[in-house]
């Protein structure tokens, strides 16, 4: 998973070099991008229990909001192959594939193993770290960030929850918009009841704040959002989308959307001519 303002016998990782685009051999600076400004980063991801739960695989993880409400999040599942819910929605993947909040990378390396070209971007050093060690691609880099293929994407994945990343869906509709090609297909998983809410939380590893890793998470609230499928599809009318499908597997629900024909963002195109010029330093590199 990832956040920032407005997730089985494979093959080694391939070599420390570059990322290429979905069509083009194009790179991106790991830093700075070419106009001198550091993409943005937020920690609350790579704090410690967050951190910690990937590198063991298991939980307990929690998103906690202010009222004390607790959302549990499924480690183990994340640490895991991918399931036949997974499936589904790998199935239904055209094209080169970003993977938006990658986590630990099961899907990545999933659509790497079904002969796609496939991208894990996430905030989390652990998450990025644990993809490249199951042999897929992954950068260490926020959706919002300039990001290599703007405009090319044949599918985006939003999974396990991070249709909720930067607590406003309808700005992440309009930055998923940005990054696929024409007709491009957005995949998304809702939350399984109707639901539309706005909120700040924090990583919370169950402890009541007695440890110093969960005193570090208390510190960093971050804004999220949890929004069920009649909420996305209303989202997804007003900014233009088309509906492909929806439906359900293991108790999940998913919908896929097609991209809205509109004229690119202005900001877009500008980083799309950064990446293009940056140099390829990336130490990561995708599926031939």
């Amino acid at each position: 998973m990832s956040t920032t303002v407005p997730s089985s016998g494979l093959a080694a990782p391939a070599p420390a070099d570059r990322v290429e685009a979905p069509d083009a051999h194009e790179a991106v600076v790991d830093g700075p991008d070419a106009a001198g400004a550091a993409p943005v980063r937020t920690a609350s991801w790579g704090a410690d229990p967050y951190a910690n739960a990937l590198r063991t695989g298991r939980g307990p993880l929690f998103l906690r909001r202010s009222d004390g409400w607790l959302l549990p999040l499924d480690v183990e599942r994340w640490c895991s192959d991918a399931g036949s819910a997974d499936l589904s929605a790998l199935h239904r993947c055209e094209g080169p594939v970003l993977d938006i909040g990658c986590g630990p990378g099961r899907l990545v390396a999933e659509l790497a193993s079904l002969g796609h070209r496939a991208l894990g971007i996430d905030v989390s050093e652990a998450a990025v770290a644990r993809t490249r060690g199951l042999g897929g691609a992954a950068l260490l880099r926020s959706v919002f960030d300039p990001l290599p293929g703007e405009g090319r994407w044949g599918t985006l994945l939003l999974l396990d929850g991070n249709i909720g990343i930067g607590g406003d869906p309808a700005a992440l509709l309009d930055r998923a918009a940005d990054l696929l090609g024409a007709d491009g297909l957005l995949i998304a998983e809702t939350a399984p009841v109707d639901v539309d809410e706005r909120v700040r939380v924090r990583l919370d590893d169950g402890r009541d704040g007695r440890t110093a890793a969960a005193s570090t998470c208390d510190a960093e609230p971050f804004p999220w959002a949890r929004i069920g499928t009649p909420a996305l599809l209303r989202h997804a009318r007003a900014g233009g989308w088309r509906t492909a499908g929806q439906w359900g597997a293991e108790g999940r629900t998913f919908v896929s959307l097609r991209r809205p024909v509109r004229e690119r963002s202005a900001r877009t195109s500008s980083q799309s001519a950064e990446s293009a010029n940056s140099a390829p330093v990336i130490s990561s590199q995708l599926p031939k």
